[in-house]
């Protein structure tokens, strides 16, 4: 677009800009990051900014150089003088005009304020100022009001000071029972117990809040709140996403994350471990679970998917994650192109993706590399295990006086090694193939080779006198493949009389045996279980065929039948001859390796003295009077091999240095569109890596928890005041950079950054400082005029007053109807849901069948969390999916919510529940019964018109139930289960009915 104009031109806009605004004389100083940036953010820089590929006119207006560059006698900007800066000309021509900016269609035109703004600037030299969040936080001066009597603490002076600048006065504290239940669901997510409630209502020392205080932050509770808020940052789930969504196994990062909250871990060791907790010098169990934070991305095993292509997509996360979560900025724009709002350039992108591009992990779908987790008792199980199978090992290979003598006496029996005479098969027929029978006798397989036959062999067995005890399959060296006998099966035909042979088992003879099991007698009862051979230790010579029974010394002959089966077409016996024993010894022979029987010998002859060792060795490996210790050996080899761990973890793992991967910008974000190599860096608009440190995630990580990281302390620090208060003082908590909002109290949080920092990030500690304030102690009542002039509460002119999340809803009812669980840690719970017979695509149905016990009343953090379909009535409340990091959740208002809790099997047994403590519980008088249930529900005083109405309630549902039984008892039992022996069924139907509203008083979804 041309950006000529004419004197005359930029005469006519200065004039119309006095009218609108008049000089700047005594006008107060404009701020850059205040007042300009928004405007120059929210409607030049997608044109203008810092993506050099979509930049126009070659104009860039995110710097000072840029936009005071000349463009051929005109400049965009002219520091002290608006009349000759194009900018403001541009800005402030008529929506019709070709020349206006922003053109029609990129933008809303400036108001005449905005416009106004921009003169100013430009009158006052149009200084240009790094981001307000790149700068290094600096602990402010704490402001003095003029009200010393109110402030508790330095954050009520900064909030006191922007308080009397507008004009406004802090509201009054909030009453004992309201900060009660606002503290304990602050700090725990539970409301207080009863007793403890009370305790500290009629507790009237100084230090009695602080004391509460810091009991809430002793309890394990708080671990659990606070890790729900960062499983939302972790993107934590029991499923591994997309269309089928398959279950994972993390859930011992979830309890790293609570439990490393409640012992208070400072947030920046918190930060190392799971960003490279495997990076660490000797990590241990705990700081390997740590680095589950970045195994949380999805991960796609469906059929046809590309792996490198998921794995990518992982790693992409990865960055943005990490960028969101401790940066409070969003990095996903930079995977395409430069960012157009943010100094944040493609390759830069690259650059932070480098750091994560070296982890074994590959979308993999056994997860791996994982962890295995076993308890103490399994671990001491497995040590005992280990201890006895050493002591048997020892004994099991050491001779003694005993098994010395059972060898001689072996060796004896072993004088002489059995005649094996050869059969030569008058028929041989396959079922598929081409059988061959060479004039030796031996059979070949010709032509086709099918994994799948059966051999069919007739072999005539001559009188000899001696009984037949074993038959043996002689394996030449043509054999070269394995192949597999899924059964072998004979007949013996004497005349017209036929029987079955049953084999006794069958001994794998190989050429080159290791001891101990070269050898191995595989007994099989099973008719229809086989034996595969092949994939021994040497060659393959014999199978020996042990005879059950022997058989008769008569003319007959032999029908003996191959069952061939294997999995792989090459796998198959395709040379082979048939040999009979009739020898006594011929079973002891059929276990001798084919190495030792050769030292034997069967001369009758000692072995050579380097020889005797080897057959001492194997001898002790059958030795009559070490059977039970082999015995025992074998079976504890087996119950530690197949030991299972109590759970896994998939972890983060560095390739090895020799695979290390290559990193290239990706071109429009294709990872199959490279472009150029890069390495290891952070953008050039932080500080700046440890020159002389490795480049990998530990370096990473301690860039992200440095001193001079200008975002995280404040993120972090903004973070915990938006769960307090609402809002955060950056009302984008996600957003920091120019596309966010500017913070309501920069001071405060500077001060708020700096203190955590400085503080040891000392969560509890930043926490406390929170609650204690008298800004977070007002109360949440309002007046038309305050709600008119603030109503979003961004000047803290009254305390907090918001919908608390989806878990704390439910958890809140659980509790208050004394049904929650307190049991910790562990695999996911599966609380009660509505079956709606539905699957998920391409993946496994969505109902589940409901844990039992405990387990069905447990916090809401523990509910099994499946990305494709989320527990259903907290993603009603606003829950995520948690397919990727959530920063913020929304907070909606919907009717669907007050079906939920009105509804939901959860809600109406939690009223049930409460419904039967009224009844039990509360005193002799429908009244007290209700004040009891209030008390329990709202932990404060009921008022009088609140239990009247509810008494009437409880009335007239009582008298609508005394005709009706059946429904009664209904109302009354399902789903709880069977109410107290001898209880009146329609009363506690009634006080169902009362529960149920009191669990659905609007107050009770508030924080106030």
């Amino acid at each position: 677009m041309n950006f000529n104009v004419t004197r005359s031109q930029q005469s006519l806009a200065a004039a119309c800009l006095l009218v609108v605004g008049g000089t700047a004389a005594g006008a107060e100083k404009v701020d850059f990051n205040r007042d300009i940036r928004p405007i120059l953010s929210n409607r030049c820089y997608a044109c203008h900014g810092p993506d050099e590929e979509e930049r126009k006119a070659d104009l860039r207006l995110d710097t000072r150089e840029g936009a005071t560059r000349d463009l051929g006698g005109y400049a965009a900007l002219v520091p002290g003088d608006p009349e000759a800066s194009e900018l403001l000309f541009r800005v402030s021509l008529g929506e019709g005009d070709d020349d206006a900016m922003p053109p029609k269609g990129k933008g809303t035109k400036l108001d005449a304020e905005e416009i106004e703004l921009i003169r100013r600037w430009i009158e006052q030299d149009a200084a240009f100022a790094r981001h307000w969040s790149y700068e290094k936080p600096v602990r402010p001066d704490v402001p003095k009001g003029k009200r010393s009597d109110w402030p508790r603490n330095e954050i009520d002076w900064f909030v006191l000071a922007r308080l009397e600048s507008e004009g406004l006065n802090p509201s009054p504290e909030a009453d004992r029972a309201s900060l009660a239940r606002r503290l304990a669901l602050d700090l725990t997510g539970l409301p207080p117990h009863p007793e403890e409630a009370s305790a500290f209502l009629q507790d009237d020392s100084e230090d009695a809040y602080g004391r509460y205080v810091d009991a809430l932050l002793a309890k394990s509770a708080f671990g659990e709140r606070w890790a729900r808020l960062w499983l939302d940052l972790a993107r934590y789930a029991d499923s591994a996403g997309y269309a089928d969504d398959p279950p994972r196994t993390i859930w011992a990062y979830r309890d790293y994350v609570i439990q490393s909250l409640n012992e208070n871990k400072p947030f920046d060791q918190f930060t190392i471990e799971q960003i490279a907790g495997d990076l660490l010098d000797q990590p241990d169990e705990e700081q390997l679970i740590a680095t589950a934070f970045h195994r949380n991305t999805t991960t796609n095993s469906e059929g046809g998917t590309n792996d490198e292509e998921f794995r990518n997509a992982a790693v992409v996360d990865r960055v943005n994650t990490t960028m969101a979560v401790w940066m409070g900025t969003t990095m996903a724009c930079a995977q395409c192109h430069t960012h157009k709002y943010d100094p944040f350039t493609h390759e830069e992108y690259f650059q932070l993706f480098a750091f994560f591009n070296q982890s074994e992990d590959a979308d993999l779908k056994d997860e791996s590399p994982v962890l295995e987790l076993w308890s103490e008792e399994q671990k001491q199980q497995k040590s005992a295990w280990r201890s006895r199978i050493a002591e048997l090992k020892k004994v099991v290979t050491t001779p003694t006086e005993e098994t010395e003598a059972e060898q001689a006496r072996w060796l004896a029996r072993l004088k002489t090694s059995p005649q094996w005479n050869a059969l030569v098969p008058a028929v041989a027929d396959a079922k598929s193939a081409d059988l061959a029978i060479e004039e030796n006798g031996r059979i070949r397989l010709d032509g086709e080779k099918p994994a799948t036959d059966v051999y069919s062999l007739e072999i005539a067995v001559p009188e000899s006198g001696k009984e037949l005890r074993a038959l043996r399959l002689e394996i030449p060296a043509e054999q070269k493949s394995n192949f597999v006998l899924s059964r072998v099966a004979a007949r013996w035909q004497s005349g017209d009389r036929t029987r079955e042979i049953a084999f006794d088992g069958a001994v794998a003879t190989y050429e080159q045996p290791g001891f101990p099991a070269s050898a191995v007698l595989k007994t099989k009862k099973d008719p229809k279980a086989g034996w595969a051979i092949g994939g021994g230790t040497g060659e393959l010579q014999q199978l020996t065929l042990l005879l059950r029974e022997p058989l008769d010394p008569e003319p007959g002959k032999i029908i003996l039948t191959l069952f061939q089966e294997s999995n792989h077409k090459g796998h198959v016996l395709t040379h082979f001859s048939v040999a009979a024993s009739s020898d006594e010894n011929v079973r002891e022979w059929a276990r001798v390796p084919a190495g030792i029987a050769n030292l034997i010998g069967g001369t009758g002859d000692e072995p050579k003295p380097e020889q005797s060792g080897q057959v001492d060795d194997f001898f002790l490996t059958i030795a009559p009077s070490l059977k039970e210790e082999r015995a025992e050996l074998s079976k504890l080899e087996t119950a530690l091999a197949s030991a299972k761990p109590r759970t896994t973890v998939p972890v983060m793992r560095e390739l090895p240095k020799e695979d290390r991967r290559k990193t290239f910008v990706q071109l429009r974000g294709n990872y199959q569109s490279l472009g150029a190599e890069v390495s290891e860096g952070v953008p050039a608009v932080f500080h700046s890596l440890d020159s002389e440190g490795r480049r990998d995630r530990l370096e990473l990580a301690r860039w992200l928890i440095d001193d001079e990281n200008p975002l995280t302390a404040r993120v972090i620090a903004n973070r915990h005041w938006e769960s307090i208060f609402g809002t955060g003082i950056v009302e984008t908590s996600e957003e920091f950079g120019s596309q966010g909002e500017l913070p309501s109290h920069p001071e405060l949080l500077d001060w708020l950054a700096v203190d955590l920092r400085e503080g040891n990030w000392d969560l509890k500690r930043f926490l406390k400082q929170l609650v204690v304030s008298a800004t977070y102690r007002q109360s949440s009542k309002t007046t038309p005029g305050l709600q008119a002039r603030d109503p979003y509460n961004r000047l803290l002119a009254r305390g907090p007053r918001f919908r608390i999340s989806a878990e704390t809803i439910r958890d809140q009812a659980l509790a208050a109807s004394g049904l929650l669980s307190d049991k910790m840690h562990g695999p996911p719970a599966r609380p009660p849901q509505p079956e709606m017979g539905l699957k998920a695509a391409f993946g496994g149905e969505t109902d589940w069948k409901t844990s039992e016990g405990d387990d069905k009343y447990r916090r809401g953090l523990y509910t099994s969390w499946r990305r494709s379909n989320p527990y259903p009535s907290m993603a009603t409340f606003d829950a995520p999916s948690r397919e990727v990091c959530t920063v913020r959740r929304s907070r909606t208002n919907t009717p669907l919510q007050a079906l939920v809790t009105l509804n939901d099997p959860v809600y109406v047994e939690a009223a049930q529940a409460l419904g039967r403590k009224m009844a039990t519980e509360g005193g002799d008088s429908v009244e007290k019964k209700i004040a009891f249930g209030l008390r329990r529900a709202l932990v404060r005083e009921p008022r009088n018109e609140e239990v009247s109405r509810l008494a009437e309630l409880f009335r007239s549902t009582r008298n609508d139930y005394a005709d009706r039984a059946d429904d009664a008892r209904s109302l009354a039992e399902v789903p709880l289960g069977p109410a107290p022996e001898g209880a009146d069924m329609v009363d506690l139907a009634a006080w169902t009915v009362v529960s149920n509203v009191i669990l659905n008083l609007d107050e009770m979804f508030l924080k106030r």
